[in-house]
């Protein structure tokens, strides 16, 4: 369901306030991501958690883990708690350690939560990314990274 936007002249667009802009829509995403994620029990810590060990099985622990994902965790209040995180996803059943290293794997269940979260994500970016070509969003996200370097910042992609 594309929703029509007003036409304004370039140059009343080009003086909008980007901070405005920028900050609106990232709230807004990430009020939509989020949602979906709760319906699932799940944070954005979860999320991530369980992709990096689906996508690694046995290859991180804990403490590797916890600081590989911690720059995502940039702008959370309060502060996320990686070994919470980790402990309720074992206490779901959905992540096992094994007793030698700590290594980390998914359960049957775990696997099978992370896929109906990612269904559920799945949607939402359709949701979010109506109406807007792949082309439009690539530009739009090379006009971010400028923005981030321009101010000193990392406009790398992340690994």
């Amino acid at each position: 369901m594309t929703v029509h936007l007003r036409a304004y002249p370039e140059a009343r667009l080009a003086a909008q306030p980007i901070g405005y802009w920028s900050d609106l829509t990232a709230r807004l995403v990430l009020a939509a991501i989020r949602g979906e994620l709760a319906e699932e029990g799940l944070t954005q810590p979860h999320w991530w958690t369980l992709n990096h060990v689906a996508g690694a099985p046995g290859d991180w622990e804990r403490t590797a883990l916890a600081a590989k994902l911690a720059p995502y965790a940039t702008g959370h209040l309060p502060a996320v708690d990686f070994d919470r995180v980790f402990d309720d996803l074992r206490d779901r059943g959905w992540l096992a350690e094994s007793a030698d290293g700590g290594a980390l794997v998914l359960t049957e269940a775990g696997e099978a939560g992370r896929q109906r979260a990612r269904e559920r994500l799945a949607a939402a970016h359709e949701r979010i990314h109506d109406g807007i070509p792949a082309a439009d969003r690539a530009a739009a996200l090379d006009v971010l990274r400028r923005m981030v370097a321009n101010l000193g910042g990392d406009a790398d992609l992340p690994s």
